[in-house]
């Protein structure tokens, strides 16, 4: 599995909105927005690349965005409902590639037959992996490091 720097990027960017969402003051109906700006800044991101970056996330329905100038980005369900395999597919697509298709897509023939069973499987054990691990998972792992 080949990690982008937009699957990379954007993992950071939901991880910095799931952090704010978790540290806002519940009273004030939770988490902060974070601005694209705050996120490219504080993630070391260019500004143009996470921009489109947002746009597949919200489109993706991980993020809402709202406007203005007190605007920003938040989460639109908890960190514990969004998996890192969410963000990797709202990115990129398919978890896992042959030659630029899905691994389920993949056609051999002859000798070659078995290899499209190997991917699948390949595919299925990062998938497992991927789909329960949640952005919760990784920030309590950073709280919980020595």
């Amino acid at each position: 599995m080949y990690i982008s720097a937009r699957a990379d990027y954007a993992l950071r960017a939901m991880l910095a909105v799931a952090d704010a969402a978790t540290t806002g003051d519940p009273a004030s109906g939770g988490g902060e927005l974070v601005k694209a700006a705050s996120l490219a800044e504080n993630q070391d991101i260019p500004l143009s690349f996470l921009q489109g970056i947002l746009l597949d996330l919200r489109r993706a329905g991980l993020l809402h965005s709202h406007r203005g100038t007190e605007g920003g980005y938040a989460l639109t369900r908890p960190p514990d409902e969004i998996s890192v395999g969410d963000v990797l597919r709202a990115v990129g697509g398919a978890i896992t590639s042959v030659r630029g298709i899905p691994a389920d897509r993949a056609g051999y023939h002859g000798v070659a037959t078995g290899l499209r069973d190997v991917w699948l499987a390949v595919d299925g054990a990062i998938a497992l992996v991927v789909d329960r691990t949640t952005l919760a998972d990784l920030l309590s792992d950073r709280a919980t490091a020595p």
